[in-house]
């Protein structure tokens, strides 16, 4: 059986009512209880948690798979305050142990104290940016990926504990020209190709 651990990072706030993530999250649920080689476990960072019951999600999962819109570029504040309190809870206690450096060459093996060793991570992030904004010259990011630009820190953040990503998936163009039965097919499509093929 493989663990899942689907997180919604998606967040109710300002003119969002973070349905997209929302509805993601359940489909990724969904798929998973449908197919019984699988175990799931879920947070929504919108509902109370307890951070040590967080950690030990994180410590059970063999596959972390995050949801999350992208505002002003980055996690919107509550899934940046959920990881900012469960991954301090986990020090010592399942996330890391330490920066991976030791005190007599300080200056190499930065980012090696992980202990989620062995385990992977899946990302999907939602954009009202259209993906032409990414990869055409002279548009706004410069022809750089979603992974290699705006969310770089957070894929440094995964290797800092230990885990490998998987293939990220990103939607675009969500506010103003929005495809949600589209962009679940793709998604199903994606999670078939990297959990049942």
């Amino acid at each position: 059986m493989t663990k899942i651990f689907i997180i919604n990072g998606g967040q109710k706030f300002g003119h969002s009512g973070g349905k997209f993530n929302e509805t993601i999250a359940k489909e990724t649920l969904e798929f998973f209880k449908n197919n019984s080689n699988f175990e799931v476990k879920t947070t929504d960072v919108n509902d109370e948690y307890n951070p040590a019951e967080e950690v030990e999600k994180y410590v059970w999962a063999d596959v972390v798979i995050y949801h999350t819109p992208i505002w002003w570029f980055q996690l919107p504040h509550g899934f940046k305050k959920y990881i900012d309190i469960v991954f301090t809870e986990g020090h010592d206690k399942g996330i890391y142990h330490s920066d991976g450096r030791s005190s007599k060459n300080p200056a190499i093996n930065y980012g090696t104290g992980g202990m989620l060793h062995g385990r992977k991570y899946l990302l999907t992030t939602s954009w009202n940016a259209p993906k032409e904004a990414f990869t055409l010259p002279g548009e706004f990011f410069n022809e750089t990926s979603v992974d290699d630009g705006p969310l770089f820190g957070f894929h440094r953040m995964n290797a800092f504990t230990g885990m490998t990503s998987l293939p990220s998936m990103h939607f675009h163009d969500i506010e103003k020209n929005a495809d949600v039965p589209r962009d679940l097919e793709q998604y199903k499509k994606h999670l078939t190709n990297l959990f049942l093929n």
